[in-house]
């Protein structure tokens, strides 16, 4: 579908068209890959194909890939984003249910609706993805999603996780402005995990060493793991794990089994699999996936109990890594005060929202101005519970 482009300095308006995709692999990757960067693996060409062909994001899990392409008058790719047509709000960690719910009570449709988004992934990135150089803004893009969502009769448009210049200039261009929170650990150069230790105030840093302690007492051993190194043993282990923290928490199972070997081939030493083990078998494991700047934590499972077996997995042996390595950044996944008292702050998140029905996009509206301020102040009370010492 054409839309116009704000004229350049000669005046002229090149015309820009967007279409849409039922794959990601009708998108040539390396017209993908230089609109996404290699920041962040979550918004790779190689991460999105492994969701689609696993079978994880699709008709089964409500997931209908609906990718957009923006390319310019002489038909070169200048813009993308990771999109899907949902008819539900799972699987996205930005939870619209009250709109939804209130909406339909009235009356009203709100599903399907479209979002831009990294499937079943709470990783703050890029969404709107250009092609360095090109000079296309986010807006630009944004635009032509919400000229084809009035199309295709949907009522919205979603765009999660989104970095914050993605945040600004969508609010800007007068789309609703929502914030979230994540808990986040920052490497201040520290040589090893004890000298991490020695930033934190006395009684926390005894309180970490008794639950490293006890979760390596526990008759477990820990490693860290690389894209080749996993084998189909690993990936067929970590998938019970996968299912079984599904079934106690009553989520869904969107990822498949095909999902992890997949992943593994695909993104390579990217991959970083944290695995406990007990005589040789794994029992417990905590996926990861590299960044540029940070490492991103995702599915953690276990068949067995152990004392701070989770947080040794998902949060001190991720730590051990980002030091190891260099990593600037442990990003741990959504939710989780107690991630505080772990070394993991309170950071913000970004979402942008576009709404067709005015009456809807007002009330939404006047609930995120209430909702933003609530959110800073509650950002501050839980900094103030940072472990680190003063000074």
């Amino acid at each position: 579908m054409p839309f116009p482009k704000t004229g350049d300095a000669t005046g002229e308006a090149p015309a820009l068209s967007l279409t849409l995709h039922p794959r990601i692999a009708d998108i040539p990757a390396a017209d993908w890959d230089a609109c996404a960067g290699g920041d962040n693996p979550f918004v790779s060409h190689a991460f999105l194909s492994a969701v689609e062909d696993s079978g994880s994001a699709g008709a089964r899990t409500g997931w209908l890939p609906q990718h957009a392409v923006l390319r310019d008058a002489c038909g070169r790719i200048v813009a993308c984003a990771p999109c899907y047509a949902k008819s539900h709000s799972y699987g996205e960690y930005v939870f619209d249910h009250g709109w939804a719910n209130a909406f339909e009570r009235a009356g009203g449709r709100y599903y399907p609706k479209l979002q831009v988004a990294s499937p079943f992934s709470p990783v703050p990135g890029p969404r709107l993805l250009r092609r360095p150089g090109s000079g296309i803004p986010a807006i630009a893009l944004a635009e032509g999603l919400a000229q084809a969502c009035r199309q295709l009769d949907l009522s919205s448009v979603h765009v999660t996780f989104c970095t914050e210049a993605e945040w600004t200039e969508l609010g800007e261009a007068g789309w609703l402005q929502r914030l979230g929170t994540q808990f986040h650990w920052h490497n201040e150069g520290y040589a090893s995990f004890d000298d991490f230790l020695g930033a934190l105030a006395s009684r926390k840093r005894k309180a970490l060493r008794r639950e490293r302690r006890d979760a390596q007492s526990a008759g477990l051993t820990f490693r860290a793991l690389r894209g080749h190194e996993i084998t189909p043993r690993h990936w067929a282990a970590f998938h019970r794990f996968y299912r079984d923290t599904v079934d106690r928490k009553w989520g869904s199972a969107y990822l498949t089994g095909k999902f992890w070997p997949l992943l593994s081939e695909r993104l390579g030493d990217a991959v970083v699999l944290m695995l406990a083990e007990r005589d040789g078998e794994p029992v417990a494991g905590a996926l990861n996936l590299l960044g540029r700047d940070a490492l991103y934590g995702r599915n953690w499972g276990s068949v067995v109990e152990a004392p701070f077996l989770h947080f040794e997995l998902c949060y001190y042996q991720a730590i051990d890594f980002a030091i190891a390595h260099g990593i600037p950044r442990v990003e741990a996944g959504a939710q989780g005060e107690h991630k505080i008292q772990r070394g993991y702050l309170p950071r913000p998140t970004y979402s942008a929202h576009w709404i067709a029905h005015g009456g809807l996009r007002r009330a939404v509206a006047a609930a995120l101005e209430q909702e933003r301020p609530a959110m800073l102040a509650e950002m501050e009370a839980l900094s103030a519970l940072s472990p680190f010492r003063e000074g």
